[in-house]
This record gives structure tokens, C-alpha cells and sequence, in this order.
């Protein structure tokens, strides 16, 4: 099935074969990917829309030693598959295995590390530089996709290429959405090859010497021949950053994407500066069930390539990402100042529903995660409650603006943190580990940590409610279970409430966690208490759960270092208590991906570990403390 495909150990066997057989090896390169992706999981629809590209990539340039940069990266299951690692694919995001994007240190030919969008330009146009400054020849090639050409990194980088004049820098734009959506056919593709080709490079670098002498015509030729490429591609806006746009052609035919690499490769070996190449590609090319809905097969788990994506008939229990989305709703049908704000997450952060419902209060911004918190600011400062639903490990992007456009003006912003902790298969590129430490230092901003999907809807209320900005950080998937009460009940701000009540050990714990350390408490004997915030933390209730136990456990699915335990600890020193303190969270170390169970469990944030921590720390608990004495009071 993939006799040609085994042939290809690396890029220089594929640069062996006769063009005459790229295609064949396309469609052997295709269903190894479906046939991959359907035992392991992972992201498809993107990965089957690269698999030409990916081989003429390869085939046309000299790699690893010419550099390809990949944008966000989950598109380069062909790259990985072509470059070495086809044997691996069955460990693809499990732990231990492959990455589900680039990463230097699992191959030489992930030149750069990728997960965010956006970041390709500007590391491609660094190497580029960098060769130059060090001699070496050698070309630099960034893919970016069309949705991530909307952050404004890309087009800061596009504008600082378009200075120099000699960069060996190919830019990609891989449409796969048909954002820039002229025709795609035999005339563009002529078109793509001849602008590509060097008569016409030659033709315009003399005919540019000849007009500099009389610049009313020089002006005049610049307009016709914008013009004359307006018409049929959308060149002005790339040429008007340096770049010689080339484009658009079919990203699937083989047939137009070599000749036109090649021609762009001779183009910039005669320093002919930056070049930016449009290919047009379908999400989920050559699967029909993923061409039909490529959201859908984006990023499925396991499945029957010859059945597709199947419907469970046992229930789910809503994720924390739905409890949201329904949440969400709720309250914009109680409040018509509500907005939702996404950088391009509205599938993935549960707001489709409001989209639909409330289409004049949706506003997706692209993935432009800077321009989303000012945006959000903008808008309350006139008086709406915006709700921003983000990413974690996303908000990181729009640190300043968070700081200095919502913080600093104290408005009244929430934000919606979904993905906190770890998030299993995408690994550390993904994981929410820093909000805790990067959001708790900011004057102002409040930060609530619900311990279940129930707590999630009101904490959710409680952070409506304020007059000053409040995030309200929830993981990726199901919690334990608790089922969602109706309306729109809040819980007290910054208050926390004690769970269970024992003797000598106090276990603090915030989020989800308080699930396992419940149970790491029967065994211990120990106090639990949900301590809900993060900021401001309930101080009263520390106080006096410290007063009365020998030692202080804090745990949470976050960052030590800085994180809700480093709180407890500074007010504890604050108030003059000595009382002993151990911080159990995430390590110091960027944790690989693999399922989120087993990663928590290797972090010592299972029951298990949270028991065997105390005891290490603290010794056992006397068998007479033992009676487990259950509480649900909440502590005013």
C-alpha cells in the first residue's frame, strides 16, 4: 500500500524520485496520514490540505540545510513523515512520542520550534539574516496560513523583510479558506509560473533601470503593471511591504506548485529579494468525510477512517468549555450589555451557541489575541461587560495590553481561561501553567479557580458581577461530574469554604484538584478546604484553618513558582505565622505532552501522590484522626 512511500527516509530520497511520480507518492503520503491520525488522534483536516505542498517543499529545496519554518505547526504530519519519522507516527502526542507540532529537538528538520500562530516570518526572516551575516548560502521558507496572516505579528515581520533587498526569505500563504479567494485555474497558474520565471525578473529589473531616468513614466509603468496583476491577484497589498508576489496557484497540482518553486528558487539565488508565494489548498483534501466538515475532523480522536467520526450513545458529561458557552448565553439574555470576544477560538472555546443566538454581540477578531483585550476595553469603557474567551496559554500574548489597556484602567473585563493546567496531547506549546503567577502580581485583576462544572457557572456570575477586571480559569474537558444548577446564582467573592473537617494537616486546594486531595484526605485524616480564589485569597479562612492544624498543604494545577501556593505563603509571613507549608502544583520544567491523567499522576497531582507528598513531609497521621468528618458549610 505504501511502496513508494517506504522508500522515503528522508527528503534526499524524495529528491531522487522523477517528478512523474510525486503525485503517487502524494496520495500514498495522504493515506498514511488518515490511517496515522485514526489510531492515534490528532489533528487531520490541516494535515491532509499540506501533503503537496509539503512534498514540493521537500522535493524543490535543499533540507534541512535550506530552512522551513511552519506556522503553528499542526500541518506537518507529512513534514514529520517525509523527514524521518514515518516508523514513529504511532506515538504521535502520546507521551514519550512524537509532537503533534515542530520541536528542534526531536529532528533537524524542525529548524523552529512552532504551536502559536503567526511566529514564522519573523523566525524565518532571523535565520535568513543570520545566514547572510554568517556567509552561508542557504534560503529561508516560512508557511503561514491565511488565518494567522490576521495577527499583527505577521504583517510586523512582512514589514521589516520588505527592507532588505537581497534576503533569501520565501513566504507561503497557505489559503486554505479562501480568505483571499480570486480564481484558482490553467490562466493563474500560467500566470504564477511566468511572474515566477526569469525573463520576467529579468524584463522588470531592466525595465525599472531604463524608467528611473524618467520617473513620471517609472510611475506610470508601476501603476499598469499593479494594475494588470490587481486583476487576476491580489498583489498589491504584499508587494507594498517589499515582497514579489507570485500567485495564486493550486496548492494540490504538483504539476504548478514544483515549476513554480523552482522558479522562485532561481529567483532568490539572483538576489532578487524577498518573494511571497499564494497557494490555494482545501482543508481535509482527498478524505470526503473531512472536505465536508474540516472543524469536525480538525482534531478528532480515534476513529474508523471507513465509518469517520461516530456519535457516542452514552451521554458525556459537559466539559467545563460548555458550561461556559451555556453559561454564556444565560447571562446575555439577562444582560444585553454582555459581548463575547474570541481570537479565532469559537469552536474551541464553546461560543457557538451565542453565535448563533446573538450575532450583533459575537465578535470573533481573528487570531489577533493583542487586539482582543484592548478591543475588550475599548468596549467597557463605553459601558458594555465583555466577555473574553481565551486560552490560557493564549492570553500570554496579550500580556501588555492586558496589563495597560483593562488592569491599569480598571474595567470591568472578564475573562474566560479555558484550557488551564495541562492539556494533555498538545503538550507544553498548550498547557494554561502560568495564569496563576503571570495574572496574581497585576493591581486590580482577580483570579477565580472553580473546583467543578456547578462552581464553574457561579464563579462565572461572581466575575460578571465586579466592577474590575476577573478571570475565571477552568481545564480542558470534564470535571467530577457535578451537575450545573439553573440560573444565574453567584458565590461570595473571594471566599472559600471548608469541604472536610480533620486534624493536623489543612489541605488548601484550588480548582479542580480539590477532587483527588478529598481523597488523599480520607486516607490522611486531614482538612480539605475549596478555597475558590486565587486572588483575592480568603485570608480570614487562612487564618483560621492555620491557627488549628500542625501544617498547610496548597495544591493546584498550576506553576509553583509564583502560583496560589506562593500566595498562601506570603500571607501567611504577612500575618506573622510560622505555620509549615507545602506547595504541590507543577514543577519548574515544561511539561511534555501525553494524556492528562498520567502527566498529573507523574507530577504528584493525583491522589496518590498528593498523599504520599504529605507523608513524605509530614509523617502519618495518627489511625485515632482518621474519622473522615464531612462538611459543606460555607465560611462567611
Amino acid at each position: 500500500m505504501y511502496s513508494l512511500l517506504e522508500t522515503i527516509h528522508s527528503p534526499a530520497d524524495l529528491r531522487l524520485l522523477p517528478r512523474a511520480q510525486l503525485k503517487a507518492l502524494a496520495d500514498e503520503l495522504r493515506a498514511y496520514v488518515i490511517d496515522s491520525v485514526s489510531k492515534t488522534g490528532g489533528h487531520l483536516s490541516s494535515n491532509l490540505g499540506t501533503v503537496e505542498l509539503t512534498v514540493a517543499l521537500h522535493y524543490v529545496f535543499n533540507t534541512p540545510d535550506d530552512r522551513l519554518v511552519w506556522d503553528v505547526g499542526h500541518q506537518t504530519y507529512p513534514h514529520k513523515i517525509l523527514t524521518g519519522r514515518r516508523e514513529r507516527m504511532a506515538s504521535l502526542r502520546q507521551f514519550g512520542g512524537l509532537s503533534g507540532f515542530p520541536r528542534r529537538d526531536e529532528s533537524e528538520y524542525d529548524t523552529f520550534g512552532t504551536a502559536h500562530s503567526s511566529t514564522s516570518i519573523s523566525a524565518a526572516l532571523g535565520m535568513a539574516l543570520a545566514a547572510e551575516i554568517k556567509g552561508e548560502n542557504r534560503n529561508s521558507v516560512a508557511i503561514i496560513g491565511d488565518g494567522s496572516m490576521s495577527a499583527g505579528m505577521a504583517f510586523e515581520a512582512l514589514n521589516n523583510a520588505g527592507v532588505h533587498d537581497h534576503c533569501k526569505l520565501l513566504v507561503v500563504l497557505n489559503d486554505n479558506d479562501m480568505s483571499i479567494s480570486p480564481p484558482v485555474g490553467a490562466l493563474n497558474r500560467h500566470l504564477a509560473q511566468l511572474m515566477s520565471g526569469r525573463f520576467y525578473a529579468s524584463a522588470r529589473h531592466v525595465g525599472k533601470k531604463m524608467l528611473q531616468v524618467a520617473p513620471p513614466l517609472m510611475e506610470l509603468a508601476k501603476r499598469l503593471e499593479s494594475h494588470a496583476k490587481g486583476m487576476v491577484v491580489p498583489a498589491a497589498l504584499f508587494e507594498s511591504f517589499g515582497f514579489n508576489y507570485i500567485g495564486p496557484i493550486d496548492g494540490h497540482d504538483l504539476e504548478s506548485l514544483v515549476p513554480t518553486l523552482e522558479n522562485i528558487k532561481h529567483l532568490m539565488a539572483s538576489g532578487a529579494g524577498p518573494q511571497f508565494l499564494h497557494v490555494v489548498t482545501k482543508k481535509g483534501q482527498g478524505y470526503k468525510l473531512a472536505e465536508a466538515d474540516p472543524i469536525a475532523y480538525h482534531g478528532p480522536g480515534k476513529f474508523d477512517p471507513s465509518m469517520g467520526l461516530q456519535k457516542s450513545t452514552t451521554p458525556a458529561k459537559p466539559t467545563f468549555t460548555q458550561v461556559f458557552g451555556r453559561w454564556l448565553c444565560d447571562m446575555a439574555a439577562h444582560d444585553p450589555r454582555l459581548v463575547g470576544i474570541t481570537p479565532a477560538m469559537r469552536e474551541g472555546s464553546g461560543m457557538v451557541e451565542f453565535h448563533q443566538r446573538f450575532p450583533t454581540r459575537y465578535h470573533d477578531v481573528g487570531i489577533a489575541e493583542q487586539h482582543a483585550v484592548t478591543f475588550a476595553a475599548g468596549m467597557a469603557c463605553e459601558g458594555l461587560k465583555p466577555v473574553v474567551a481565551i486560552y490560557s496559554t493564549f492570553l500570554q500574548r496579550g500580556y501588555d495590553q492586558l496589563i495597560h489597556d483593562v488592569a491599569l484602567q480598571n474595567l470591568p473585563v472578564v475573562f474566560a481561561l479555558d484550557r488551564a493546567g495541562l492539556v494533555g496531547a498538545d503538550g507544553a506549546t498548550h498547557a494554561g501553567a502560568y495564569d496563576i503567577p503571570f495574572l496574581r502580581c497585576i493591581p486590580n485583576m482577580s483570579i477565580a479557580c472553580p473546583a467543578d462544572e456547578n462552581e464553574c457557572r457561579k464563579l462565572l456570575s461572581s466575575a460578571y458581577e465586579q466592577n474590575h477586571p476577573v478571570a475565571v480559569r477552568y481545564p480542558r474537558g470534564a470535571g467530577a461530574g457535578v451537575p450545573t444548577e439553573p440560573g444565574l446564582a453567584s458565590l461570595p467573592f473571594g471566599k472559600g469554604e471548608i469541604r472536610r473537617e480533620g486534624s493536623r494537616i489543612a489541605i488548601l486546594a484550588f480548582g479542580t484538584l480539590l477532587y483527588p486531595a478529598l481523597q488523599a484526605a480520607e486516607k490522611l485524616g486531614a482538612t480539605v478546604v475549596n478555597m475558590r480564589w486565587a486572588k483575592p485569597l480568603d485570608t480570614a479562612l487562612l487564618l483560621q484553618i492555620a491557627a488549628r492544624h500542625e501544617a498547610l498543604v496548597t495544591v493546584e494545577e498550576g506553576a509553583i513558582m509564583g502560583g496560589a501556593g506562593s500566595a498562601v505563603g506570603e500571607a501567611l509571613q504577612a500575618a506573622g505565622v510560622a505555620t509549615p507549608l507545602l506547595q504541590l502544583g507543577l514543577e519548574d520544567a515544561f511539561i511534555e505532552h501525553g494524556d492528562h491523567a498520567q502527566l498529573l499522576a507523574l507530577q504528584g497531582l493525583d491522589a496518590a501522590g498528593i498523599e504520599a507528598a504529605i507523608r513524605a513531609r509530614f509523617g502519618a497521621q495518627p489511625e485515632a484522626d482518621l474519622a473522615p468528618r464531612l462538611v459543606h458549610k460555607l465560611v462567611a
